[in-house]
């Protein structure tokens, strides 16, 4: 039996690197069961669920962090939101994607995502959002947040992301492990060259968190004989907050007009939440009561 998902914050070294490393794979199956994704669309939320889970827990209180990966390929972009607290969401443009697997036997994650920007939006409660964007590198996802990080935020790191796929399309193993150089280390050459030994040597992630290791002993393998101080633990899930309430909150936006022609036309609308596929139809007479309650509070 597998661990629980969750993810672990630790200092390596004389706390000259952070590192998150954490387990997502309920997560991924969960986003895969209410996606219905293919593998490789599965292996390419998977590992956005997870970059998104690591940005949330950098953030503080109240804020939200949300990816966007706008790519030309099949797999038509990929969100994902996530909170300080552990939870997040997110869905794929084209869940059913297909893509042939790369020579060597892997998911084309990076064929399916295709050319493009990462855009990296921290709502931090103030009147504008941050955000940040470079150009995709590879498509891989890990490869384009180590990018992000150290062109974007100026901070060298290495990130490590995988989703295992069974046979049967289910999630196996999922997790990442990610490494940010604090500036104290920039210059330590000998701590950078042990660094950079651990990590070239590191197994597939995939592989990794689909062992039934607690992600503390994942860390201690990777890095062995280097000093590791752990902070803290917290647990992640897939969590959608989307309610019949905010979509009626949607269709109140309408406007007067609008949804007077949705009450003419007669028929129970159909909205969908992209994030979790959960439906929420509102008939005729709700469509009535939400216009009337309209136009009273504009009188």
């Amino acid at each position: 039996m597998q661990g629980r998902d969750y993810l672990v914050r630790a200092m390596l070294g004389d706390n000259q690197a952070r590192l998150f490393a954490l387990r997502t794979t309920d997560v991924v199956r969960e986003a895969q069961a209410k996606h219905n994704t293919t593998p490789v669309a599965t292996a390419a939320l998977g590992r956005t669920l997870t970059m998104g889970l690591v940005l949330g827990a950098m953030l503080k209180g109240d804020e939200t962090i949300s990816i966007q990966v706008k790519g030309d390929g099949p797999l038509m972009g990929i969100v994902v939101s996530a909170t300080s607290d552990g939870k997040v969401k997110g869905y794929v443009g084209r869940p059913n994607v297909e893509v042939r697997p790369r020579e060597d036997g892997k998911l084309a994650v990076g064929e399916a995502v295709g050319q493009g920007n990462l855009y990296v939006i921290r709502d931090l409660g103030l009147k504008e959002a941050y955000q940040g964007t470079v150009p995709l590198q590879t498509g891989e996802i890990g490869e384009d947040f180590a990018y992000y990080f150290t062109h974007s935020e100026q901070t060298p790191s290495a990130v490590g992301l995988g989703v295992l796929v069974g046979v049967d399309g289910v999630p196996m193993g999922s997790g990442g492990i990610v490494v940010q150089l604090l500036p104290d280390a920039v210059s330590d050459n000998e701590f950078i060259a042990a660094l950079e030994e651990r990590l070239s040597k590191m197994p597939a992630i995939s592989s990794l968190f689909s062992e039934e290791q607690t992600v503390e002993e994942i860390v201690e393998s990777v890095f062995y004989d280097m000093p590791i101080r752990f902070l803290e633990t917290q647990d992640v899930a897939f969590v959608c907050d989307c309610s019949w309430e905010r979509f009626e909150q949607a269709l109140i936006t309408l406007g007067a007009e609008e949804l007077q022609e949705l009450v003419d036309e007669g028929e129970t609308i159909e909205t969908i939440c992209h994030f979790c596929n959960e439906r929420y139809d509102f008939t005729v007479d709700q469509v009535k009561a939400i216009l009337a309650g309209l136009v009273n509070a504009t009188e």
